[in-house]
């Protein structure tokens, strides 16, 4: 009796812990998707992974900085972030006068990457992120309301406004918010997106920073998905921007 409630009590202690692993993310389910370039009926596998509910936060990258002091703005190397880098910040460990909920911006892949380490989780691979962001409140794959992409390129046409905390639009159906209508977010692979789809596991790179490959797109309407394919090619890592943050991700098993 006491060793099955040793055990018992052991499998709750782990299953505890596993949920609080996994509180602040959502799990998205395996399945595949049509991406925006290569042959038209070239679906892409997503096996099931666990992604940010929402974007890293001023509040949360301040305390990486404080166990991290080589991201800091005053130490960190040009070869891993440009002069813009957390411009926005008075100081190293201060970010102003924002709102702490609000997500952090003026990132660089490499200091994404970092934090996203420190946490024990990577970035989301660019078809991880396509992948999620293809849903909205109530479907997986909203790509072909014209309400979805009217919702988004609207987006993209209005200028930054300042003091948007994260959660500020809608859940999708997977649980996570702002993928659209908040920031930018950094893929692990962003500068693959131009790629043939026979080489999306390496190889060929020739046009790896060209974002003129509209006549390689299985859908020449869907208009959001050029913009963002457009700004991913048309960076480096080191690069930064003032509504450029990142979430991070992790496997499903």
């Amino acid at each position: 009796m006491i060793k099955k409630l040793f055990l018992t009590a052991t499998f709750i202690l782990i299953t505890t812990a596993a949920f609080a692993q996994h509180s602040d993310m959502a799990l998205v389910k395996s399945g595949k998707y049509l991406p925006l370039y290569g042959d038209i009926d070239a679906y892409v596998e997503v096996s099931d992974f666990y992604i940010d509910t929402i974007a890293v936060t001023k509040a949360k990258y301040l305390e990486f900085l404080r166990e991290n002091p080589q991201w800091r703005k005053s130490n960190v190397k040009g070869i891993f972030a440009d002069d813009s880098y957390l411009s926005s910040w008075p100081e190293n460990l201060d970010y102003g006068d924002g709102h702490p909920d609000e997500p952090v911006t003026n990132i660089s892949w490499f200091a994404a990457k970092e934090y996203c380490k420190y946490q024990g989780k990577r970035l989301p691979t660019l078809d991880e992120w396509e992948y999620a962001a293809m849903a909205d409140e109530k479907t997986r794959d909203a790509r072909e309301k014209v309400s979805y992409n009217q919702y988004i390129l609207s987006w993209y046409e209005r200028p930054k406004r300042g003091n948007e905390i994260v959660g500020s639009t809608f859940k999708n159906v997977w649980g996570i918010y702002d993928l659209h209508g908040l920031i930018w977010e950094w893929t692990q692979d962003f500068n693959s997106v131009m790629i043939a789809s026979e080489s999306r596991s390496g190889g060929n790179d020739t046009n790896l920073f060209c974002s003129a490959a509209a006549v390689g797109a299985t859908d020449l309407m869907n208009y959001a998905a050029f913009i963002r394919y457009a700004y991913r090619s048309s960076i480096k890592g080191n690069n930064t921007g003032n509504n450029l943050g990142f979430r991070c991700a992790k496997d499903g098993n």
